[in-house]
């Protein structure tokens, strides 16, 4: 690598600080990300900019903006801390690793990945996958994880990104607790019932999608519960209704532990997406499981319209 004469590279800390809040537009979120208190991150940021002779930030009330210096340093530093990413994971799977981390949200993972995962494993045995869950984003710059499955809109910028899935939700509910209510004929009966719920407004929207108008406070007195996986154990039980994605719940199904009154689905604006690093897209390991995702995640999705 080189560079110009008389001019010395910033202390890599610092570069690594100023990318973190670049892509945050947070020194809070940054400080997070690294580990580091906010005034440690204020501090190489100044460094930075002492360096570079001209401010990166624009300090405003409660927020930061980029300066146009800022602005044009930032993407430039993303890309470049993705290829180094790539490059030493690179060195790693070349020395023989065998090893591939998978970050996903908790229902993704237990009720659709981690079941048809024994599938992979039998056809690529030497790839032993490892299966994180939570809910915030990682930095795949880190090095942390190969491949994530991510929910949103497919925009996150520095990595690879390949529709998986569309999220279509229907309202599902134990066959004992239709009995108990003496049966549904049409949507507006499931007012009758208790709504299970994540967020605020879907039930409002799955009834406009059914042709019923209810207002907005159609589930404030139902439960609310963070998860899928979580809303659909408390369906199972026969405590509520829940508006749940069926592709995570077809053995429920097939089993009639849940059942489907009504044939509405609602398409959330959001979908699931593959992404890893694009640095590292010909990774053997990372081209094997990404394939063999989107082959499973179509005969899902084939046999969920055959059903």
């Amino acid at each position: 690598m080189t560079t110009q004469p008389g001019f010395q590279l910033p202390p890599l800390a610092a570069v690594r600080v100023f990318e973190a809040a670049a892509r945050h537009l947070s020194f809070t979120r940054a400080a997070e990300e690294l580990g580091m208190t906010q005034a440690a991150v204020s501090y190489q940021i100044r460094l930075l900019e002492d360096r570079v002779g001209a401010p990166l930030f624009l300090r405003l009330t409660r927020k930061v903006a980029l300066t146009e210096a800022g602005a044009r340093l930032a993407p430039v530093l993303t890309e470049a801390m993705s290829r180094m990413a790539g490059a030493f994971a690179a060195l790693r799977d070349d020395a023989g690793g065998g090893l591939l981390s998978v970050t996903t949200v908790l229902t993704m993972a237990s009720n659709w990945l981690v079941p048809r995962l024994g599938r992979f494993q039998a056809a690529h045995p030497k790839v032993t996958v490892r299966v994180d869950t939570g809910q915030a984003n990682v930095d795949f710059t880190r090095g942390d994880y190969d491949l994530g499955i991510r929910y949103g809109r497919g925009v996150w910028p520095g990595l690879a990104v390949h529709w998986l899935m569309s999220v279509d939700i229907t309202p599902l509910c134990s066959p004992a607790l239709l009995e108990r209510a003496g049966g549904v004929r049409h949507p507006r009966d499931l007012l009758r019932l208790p709504l299970l719920w994540d967020v605020a407004d879907t039930w409002q929207r799955w009834f406009a999608a059914a042709g019923e108008a209810v207002p907005a406070s159609v589930a404030d007195d139902g439960l609310r519960l963070d998860t899928q996986q979580m809303m659909g154990q408390v369906a199972k039980a026969g405590q509520g209704v829940a508006l749940l994605n069926p592709l995570f719940f077809a053995d429920e199904l097939a089993s009639r532990q849940l059942v489907q009154p009504f044939p509405t689905m609602l398409r959330e604006d959001g979908a699931y997406y593959i992404v890893y690093l694009e640095t590292r897209r010909d990774v053997p390991k990372i081209a094997l499981f990404r394939e063999w995702l989107l082959a499973e995640a179509a005969a899902a999705m084939a046999g969920r319209r055959d059903g």
